[in-house]
């Protein structure tokens, strides 16, 4: 049974709901439907599940591009309604024509909906019958066929019964004579292929058994050939690499490189913290577009050459096909623009899976949609890719790490942010950038070594908190990280810091054990922040990595209310050059924002996301 039909604006107004239905809705489903599908492209998806308390419900929807309709249809996710699209389709057609943009509210659409509801739901029973009565009739035809004789290829009738003088058959005779003695119509099929066998070999054919013959005698004469080959000679042995010889007298280099903290003292360590510099975090990137011009970029993306463009027509011709195109545009005139888009993304980096996602996405905004005077195809499908792009990487939800920071010191409790990923990414080395900005923001930070799996970890961290004068909780290697995370913000607690930074190991998201592990640090402890460090460097791998991170902390999360990626941090941005299409895809993936990149070796070198400088790249 449907449970609400909805129409609405683009804009948010409700024009008609479907006061028959009336059903009350558990949780929202439209707005995470609005939330999940339509601000962040993936309004080409067939269907929306929404799961809440006591609620499962599937959501079907269609689009009026040219009024900017948006028709919603819910029904329970146990039920599988047949006639749902037909009845988003009619309902669209039918509202459509009434449609007027002064007009608020439609009351004299209820009866046109209950008779477009009884017509499909009639279709939908009748089509139901036919397919029962289908399903039953070859069980009847199979019970006809069963006295029924067939036609051997020689034109005799091979029956089902027994001949008169009470001896077999001609046909069962021969499924005898050739190994079948049950008589099916498989031995007819196999006595016709034997037949034709014999015929081949009486007219001449070659014969298998013969070629298998020749082929056993020639094996023996090869083995007779390899055995009296002569031996191949040993090959000569490499030379082996010399030991170097050091000189006795000692080098005028130095060549210790480690750290001289302890011989200088803490002293000299403070002078060398003060002098890393200011955090990029705190800059403000400015935004240069590039030289080309946007009809240059428009042409690129239709495949075309402006050049040769001019010389085949002129200017008043590619004006008038402009301003006397087709009125609404159609899947066949967006379909060369977005292809070249789709190519264009993926040699950015972007998932194949994401790029062909929003390419679906751009095309159901558009289709239908009224094409503008004096404005070509592939200029309208830029600047509907360009919006995609931009609703995508803006965050849904403000975080202000500084601002939550001091909420929480106001409630007198640390902020636990906790750092996943993936193995050697660069989880440590960017949490020591996160802990150099907080500290520039007079922020009391505290470490905790919970990566207690990877040997050296602990000393890398212990490294990176001397160097920036921060305490750091570490209990070693082969212990519980879930524990070390619990005592390290219970000591921060005592101690009056603001913030602890937990480090865990890298997994690889296939990882049974250390996934579950990390899911009992994360429910035991309830971090603020849960962000997921990964690669600029990676494509398709970003999204098994984010989706079977979040699928993992949600099903083997104890507490009921399972927590996921909070957001993301985006290092070796710096190695990229503009292969951005892993800041995307990641997004895209999982609703998650980019809060960090990570683009040097520095402390200093953390920034924010620029979402219009990847935009300009991506399309670029």
């Amino acid at each position: 049974m449907l449970e609400q039909l909805l129409i609405f604006t683009r804009g948010g107004l409700i024009l008609w709901t479907c006061k028959e239905l009336g059903n009350a809705l558990k949780g929202s489903p439209i707005d995470t439907l609005i939330r999940s599908c339509l601000l962040e492209e993936r309004s080409a998806d067939s269907s929306y599940h929404y799961e809440a308390p006591g609620a499962a419900y599937t959501l079907k929807w269609t689009f009026n591009n040219d009024l900017g309709l948006i028709f919603v249809a819910v029904y329970q996710k146990i039920l599988h309604l047949l006639y749902v699209d037909d009845l988003l389709s009619m309902v669209k057609k039918e509202f459509s024509e009434i449609y007027d943009p002064k007009r608020t509210t439609y009351y004299d659409f209820d009866d046109v909906f209950r008779q477009l509801r009884n017509e499909v739901e009639a279709r939908a029973e009748e089509l139901k019958k036919s397919k029962q009565v289908g399903r039953a009739a070859p069980v009847a035809l199979g019970k006809k066929q069963g006295g029924a004789s067939i036609v051997r290829s020689d034109g005799k009738h091979n029956g089902n019964s027994s001949s008169k003088d009470g001896g077999d058959s001609d046909s069962a005779k021969e499924h005898k004579e050739n190994g079948n003695p049950n008589g099916h119509q498989n031995g007819v099929k196999k006595n016709v292929v034997v037949n034709n066998n014999k015929e081949n070999r009486d007219s001449g054919a070659f014969d298998v058994n013969k070629l298998l013959k020749l082929r056993s005698k020639g094996a023996k004469k090869q083995e007779s050939v390899v055995t009296k080959a002569p031996p191949k000679a040993e090959p000569k042995k490499k030379a082996t690499k010399k030991n170097r010889v050091w000189d006795d007298s000692p080098p005028e280099t130095k060549l210790d490189f480690a750290d001289p903290v302890d011989e200088r003292g803490i002293e000299d360590m403070e002078v060398v913290t003060e002098n890393h510099g200011e955090s990029m975090m705190d800059r403000e990137e400015v935004f240069s577009s590039d030289s080309e011009s946007e009809e240059e970029e428009e042409d690129e993306i239709a495949g075309k050459d402006p050049k040769m463009d001019e010389k085949k027509k002129g200017w008043f011709s590619s004006m008038f096909q402009s301003f006397a195109g087709k009125a609404n545009l159609e899947m066949s005139d967006l379909e060369p623009a977005l292809k070249a888009l789709k190519d264009r993304l993926l040699t950015k980096n972007v998932a194949e899976e994401i790029a062909e996602k929003l390419c679906e996405s751009v095309a159901a905004s558009l289709v239908g949609k009224k094409l503008a005077s004096f404005t070509r195809v592939s200029s309208t499908v830029q600047a509907a890719m360009e919006d995609a792009l931009v609703r995508i990487l803006t965050p849904k939800r403000s975080i202000d790490v500084l601002r939550d920071v001091h909420a929480a010191k106001e409630q007198g409790r640390p902020y636990v942010i906790t750092f996943v990923g993936v193995n050697g990414v660069g989880k440590s080395t960017n949490l020591a950038k996160i802990a150099y900005w907080l500290q520039q923001h007079s922020i009391s930070v505290m470490m905790a070594a919970c990566d207690t799996f990877r040997s050296g970890a602990v000393e890398q961290l212990r490294t990176h908190a001397r160097r920036l004068q921060i305490p750091i909780f570490e209990k070693g290697y082969e212990k519980d990280p879930a524990v070390v995370a619990k005592e390290a913000i219970q000591e921060a607690s005592r101690n009056g810091s603001d913030v602890v930074l937990v480090d865990t190991a890298g997994r690889m998201q296939d990882n049974e054990p250390l996934m579950r592990a990390l899911s009992k640090l994360i429910s035991l402890n309830s971090p603020d922040l849960v962000l997921f460090v990964g690669e600029a460097l990676v494509g398709n791998d970003a999204v098994d990595q984010l989706s079977k991170f979040n699928q993992k902390l949600a099903d083997l999360s104890n507490s009921p209310s399972s927590r996921v990626i909070d957001g993301i941090v985006l290092t070796k941005f710096d190695c990229i050059d503009d292969k951005v299409g892993a800041a995307l895809s990641m997004v895209y993936i999982s609703g998650a924002p980019v809060m960090f990149v990570g683009c040097g070796q520095s402390y200093t070198d953390l920034k924010k996301l620029n979402v219009k400088t990847i935009v300009k790249t991506l399309l670029k």
